[in-house]
């Protein structure tokens, strides 16, 4: 195929080459917004490996309820609402690896950017939070641990 017949392609489809074109856009923007936010999206086996090191630590952003249901082990639970860089559990590793955790990755997504902003060094999120988590196969601790 040349050029030729590629923009005869375009001249008799428009709406397949807006298409196209607006979907090619749309995917770079997302992976040049990837690269640029600051913070690491882990897979589940990536975040064993994190934890099985020793001093990583792990916060679940989920509701109370939905925690008790069922955690990551050793994870502990903030409410998403209450939870920043001067919270407690964080407030402290400014230097050791931060992981957040959520049901979706939307909560564990906007407090890792400001997490970044407010100069911890190594954020990272759960990517596809605990249903990730699940579908790898992995344990969940119920109750309050």
């Amino acid at each position: 195929m040349n050029y030729e017949e590629l923009v005869a392609f375009a001249g008799r489809n428009p709406m397949l080459s807006a298409a196209l074109v607006g979907l090619t856009a749309a995917i770079i923007v997302t992976e040049i917004r990837r690269l640029f936010r600051g913070y690491k999206s882990l897979k589940p086996a990536e975040l064993v490996q994190l934890m099985n090191a020793g001093d990583a630590v792990v916060v679940d952003l989920s509701a109370s309820s939905d925690f008790e249901k069922g955690h990551i082990a050793g994870s502990k639970n903030v409410q998403a609402s209450q939870f920043g860089p001067e919270h407690k559990l964080v407030a402290a590793a400014k230097q050791r690896p931060v992981v957040l955790v959520c049901r979706a990755g939307t909560a564990s997504e906007a407090a890792a950017k400001t997490l970044k902003k407010a100069g911890f060094e190594q954020v990272a999120v759960l990517d596809g939070g605990l249903p990730a988590w699940q579908q790898a196969e992995l344990p969940l601790v119920k109750g309050r641990h």
